[in-house]
């Protein structure tokens, strides 16, 4: 009997190898792993490489300097800095192969989307259908790095997000019919590309010191930071599903997505709890008021993050 469950188990893994793709590191059957752990992980790893990368906010001077005293966010209490730097050293953090956290929070990112109990190979076309650019996700996370990862994994293991993200995930992959005309309006989009550009904005709100204010009163950097990516998330998604949007008005809804995290934040927040403290039922995803029309700005090309750079100051691209 011990020499069949050998054989048998030697079976199994050999098929989890096969579904893992990662030549005998069987990614696919490594449990979930929650954004705590993996937080833990960062907390505790050796970051020094990336914290190197991590450019420092350029401080106005002069009449600048002044105003912003006067009329700006307040500064980021001290004893927040190591958080606020932790989230900085994640966005220059690679995705790297050799890491077993970086390749579970990936799997767990997967199966929590598909609702699968499946690995995948870690190269691959099912990436693409996540929303990824190509077969590897790690090429569509320059300029947020495994932070953007993270703010993902938070998503969709936070059980007060899940069913969101799990809505959301199901537009993207979604073709529509406009009602009362024949024309199908596509409202499919790549989810992950949107999560990454949703976290590009979130950092540059913090660069700027937009949510100084929340965080000094929450006493925390990370936890606003994604409740603000879901917050950001809730509101792109209710305008995109309710006005019937496609991919090509993702420039111009980015753009306006962009303007209410570094000017509304607090409201973006309240939005999101009053959200899940209803279920999605009785909130019914209502209509929202149609975004300004008067631009303030150029529209911008919605494409990959692959080439971005994060501005230290002033408005942050989106391409």
């Amino acid at each position: 009997v011990s020499e069949e469950l050998r054989r048998a188990q030697e079976e199994w893994e050999a098929v989890e190898e096969i579904q893992s793709g990662l030549g005998g590191t069987s990614a696919g059957a490594a449990p979930p792993i929650s954004f705590n752990e993996a937080l833990q992980y960062f907390q505790t790893a050796d970051l020094s490489e990336c914290r190197k990368k991590v450019r420092a906010t350029v401080r106005r001077r002069g009449l600048a300097a002044l105003v912003r005293f006067l009329f700006g966010p307040p500064r980021l209490q001290p004893q927040l800095q190591g958080e606020r730097e932790l989230a900085l050293a994640m966005a220059q953090c690679g995705l790297d192969d050799n890491e077993r956290v970086h390749m579970r929070i990936l799997q767990t990112i997967y199966k929590k989307l598909t609702r699968s109990g499946l690995g995948c190979p870690r190269y691959g076309a099912h990436w693409e259908e996540l929303g990824f650019q190509g077969a590897d996700p790690g090429t569509d996370l320059r300029g947020t790095g495994m932070l953007g990862l993270m703010q993902m994994l938070y998503f969709v293991m936070d059980s007060r997000t899940l069913p969101l993200a799990q809505e959301i995930f199901k537009l993207s992959q979604h073709e529509t019919q406009a009602p009362a005309i024949t024309l199908i309006l596509l409202q499919n989009f790549p989810f992950c590309i949107m999560s990454v550009n949703i976290t590009r904005i979130v950092i540059q709100a913090l660069r700027e010191e937009c949510l100084s204010r929340e965080c000094n009163r929450r006493q925390q950097v990370i936890a606003v930071l994604n409740d603000l990516y879901a917050a950001a998330f809730l509101q792109l998604y209710r305008v995109w599903k309710w006005q019937h949007k496609t991919l090509a008005d993702s420039g111009f809804l980015l753009k306006e997505l962009e303007l209410s995290t570094r000017k509304k934040p607090k409201q973006l927040l309240k939005s999101l709890e009053a959200y899940v403290n209803q279920s999605p039922a009785a909130d019914g995803f209502q209509q929202p008021s149609p975004p300004s029309a008067s631009g303030g700005g150029e529209e911008i090309n919605f494409t990959g993050v692959c080439d971005l750079q994060i501005e230290l100051e002033g408005e942050a691209r989106l391409i």
